[in-house]
């Protein structure tokens, strides 16, 4: 059976049909990680060498898989993590995430760098959703990002932080994302690409205009693509942040606040010492610095440290049900996922997006009932077979 054919039932099916459907820049993008992509793959790997320990002859009858998250009650601990250029993989991708999402009962989070602004997902949106910023070298336009995500309704804002500099990411230099005129230069270059590929070029190419950074536009007025914002957003990354700007940063914003990616005790402590609600455990889906830990193998050691503090997230990696519940047992208050939901919507769109999330659902309950446990809470290091 081929790809385009099968009726999905994991991550790595909506992997292959994504991989069918999108030009080969877009999906190396997605699913590309930096230099070898050792770390792209510890993440997976590191949560399949998690066994859980199966249990039997528990009243697992009825199992709860809901939990409270910065004052918003979640159907299982999942959150949608912020995905760059996701309207590029489906017409308007961020408005049908945060649909499905909404649907399903997680937060979706809206990447800085999205195709949809902050207005357009909140049209699209019936309650608040997260959002995620960079500490730019333009302090004003971080000021206004922030302005505008709070009168749009945000409550918690996601920080990234491990981007200092950009990764080097082999995938995006040989298809011309990284130099060589982008992705949509080479893309717009390469017409047997998009004869190759009719359905992304009709829904996206043709259909899903603008193909501009929404949240970015007033900043780069003349762009009309996203490689046009290219030289600014990559001028715009401050390698000389520090946590002062972090301090400034909780006295400018008055919600929830999630520093991302933290991979060390020190650092998780110095983003609650300077004012943060909750980390998330990172290395930005193996994209930046290729040899570090992956984040379900640091999350333990973080945990302990500060989850007495603040709340707890881990990223990069997840692909099951069984993962959500292998990250809360190892400490996590609750799991993201990015290329997984970017996956499902490029194959399927809101629809394809809303039946993953459901598998996901159902298998993290499996889980749950064939582990002993049947609240959230129970997920602990006991279910875990060390």
């Amino acid at each position: 059976m081929s790809s385009l054919n099968l009726a999905p039932a994991s991550t790595d099916d909506y992997r292959r049909i994504a991989e069918r459907r999108l030009p080969r820049a877009l999906f190396d993008y997605l699913d590309g990680g930096a230099g070898t992509e050792a770390t792209l793959a510890d993440n997976t790997g590191d949560f399949a060498r998690l066994r859980l320990k199966q249990r039997v002859l528990r009243d697992v009858s009825s199992v709860d898989m809901s939990t409270e998250l910065f004052g918003e009650r979640l159907s299982m601990p999942l959150a949608l993590a912020p995905i760059g250029m996701g309207g590029m993989m489906r017409r308007r991708a961020e408005t049908q995430a945060v649909r499905a999402a909404e649907a399903i009962g997680v937060p979706f989070c809206l990447s800085t760098v999205a195709i949809c602004s902050l207005e357009e997902v909140a049209a699209a949106a019936t309650k608040p959703f997260w959002f995620q910023l960079y500490m730019l070298k333009d302090r004003g336009a971080v000021r206004e990002l922030l302005q505008r995500a709070k009168a749009v309704g945000v409550k918690t804002l996601v920080f990234t932080v491990d981007l200092a500099v950009v990764g080097a990411r082999y995938r995006d230099i040989r298809n011309g994302l990284s130099g060589g005129g982008g992705a949509w230069g080479k893309l717009r270059s390469g017409l047997i690409d998009y004869l190759l590929h009719p359905q992304w070029l009709f829904d996206v190419g043709i259909g899903g205009k603008p193909h501009v950074f929404g949240n970015l536009s007033e900043y780069v007025p003349e762009a009309t693509t996203p490689s046009d914002f290219r030289a600014w957003v990559d001028s715009q990354f401050d390698a000389s942040a520090t946590w002062k700007d972090i301090e400034q940063l909780r006295r400018d914003w008055d919600g929830d606040l999630v520093i991302k990616g933290v991979l060390t005790e020190e650092d998780a402590r110095a983003a609650i010492d300077a004012g943060a609600d909750g980390v998330v455990v990172s290395n930005h889906g193996g994209r930046q610095l290729d040899g570090v830990a992956s984040g379900v193998a640091a999350l333990p050691r973080i945990a302990d440290a500060v989850k007495s503090r603040a709340r707890v997230l881990v990223d990069g990696g997840v692909r099951t049900g069984q993962d959500i519940a292998r990250a809360v047992a190892s400490g996590a208050d609750a799991a993201l996922i990015g290329r997984p939901w970017i996956f499902a919507v490029a194959a399927a769109g809101e629809a394809g997006l809303k039946r993953y999330l459901a598998l996901m659902k159902h298998d993290l309950g499996v889980a749950m009932a064939l582990t002993g446990t049947t609240t959230v809470s129970e997920l602990d290091k006991s279910v875990l077979d060390a």
